[in-house]
């Protein structure tokens, strides 16, 4: 058979009374839960053999915990996330924050927010308002930060090629630093260099003087040349550059060589016989 059972809760500091059902379903549940066991154990003053605290001792909260169809009575020392705890002269009680809420501090002010939403004087809202952009880190509405610069450094002395002397017009630069990074929406940073030309009495440049480049410039073209005299000389295998005409001439003029140098070979051997004969 199954019994009803009152139990006497309090909302907003006023008892209500609430009615579960005993049966078998809901005693099976109430046995499973690991805060509330029977004979009021785990901080209940009184409770019910199926339906857990239905009061607490001093300094501890009374929260409601759905299991199912049913709640449970259970008195914790703080209240879970998304709870947030008020004391009442007969009650303390975990009431929940909103639904948009993850954690709060009472009902009018959260202090997280749930995925999706961002935190701005203790509300949480889907977009923050004009003049906040949201900090997807913390999921929060911030203030947008500018970029923030240096004053500029002295003017460079006036130079030209890396060295200051040898010339009469040259370029002078000055640079700053920047002391705050922009956010997302922020204004972006300025040149943090400026360069403008300058004209000043040609001086002279002493030995050993030489301007940076110009020293990069003599060490290359050393280099260069270094590397050209190591390189073989490939004169005679360069490729031909004679017209057919010429090369046809050319093989005519050898043949013509070689006919004579045959004949003057021929009449040598000639004679060396024909001195040799008796």
């Amino acid at each position: 058979m199954n019994t009803v059972i009152l139990i006497k809760a309090f909302t907003e500091g006023k008892a209500y009374w609430s009615h579960f059902t005993d049966t078998k379903e809901t005693k099976m549940s109430h046995q499973m839960h690991p805060n509330v066991s029977q004979g009021c154990q785990g901080g209940c003053a009184t409770c019910s053999d199926y339906n857990g605290c239905l009061s607490c001792k001093p300094r501890l909260f009374f929260v409601l915990e759905r299991i199912g169809m049913k709640q449970i009575g259970v008195c914790l020392s703080s209240c879970p996330s998304g709870y947030y705890g008020t004391r009442y002269p007969d009650i303390n009680k975990c009431t929940k924050c909103k639904a948009d809420c993850d954690t709060c501090f009472n009902k009018n002010f959260c202090t997280k927010c749930k995925n999706g939403f961002y935190l701005h004087l203790g509300k949480c809202l889907d977009n923050c308002p004009e003049g906040l952009e949201a900090n997807n880190h913390t999921m929060e509405c911030v203030s947008i930060v500018h970029c923030e610069a240096s004053e500029w450094s002295p003017w460079s002395p006036c130079m030209k090629k890396g060295k200051t002397c040898g010339f009469k017009r040259g370029t002078e630069t000055r640079v700053r630093e920047i002391t705050q990074h922009p956010s997302a929406k922020g204004n972006l940073c300025p040149p943090t260099s400026e360069t403008r030309k300058c004209t000043v009495q040609r001086k002279k440049c002493q030995k050993g003087e030489r301007g940076k480049k110009e020293r990069e410039r003599k060490r290359k073209k050393l280099n260069k040349e270094e590397s050209k005299d190591a390189i073989p000389d490939n004169k005679g295998l360069e490729p031909s550059r004679e017209t057919p005409e010429q090369r046809e001439n050319k093989d005519k003029q050898q043949q013509k060589k070689r006919k004579v140098q045959d004949k003057q070979q021929k009449s040598s051997v000639d004679l060396f016989w024909g001195l040799k004969s008796p």
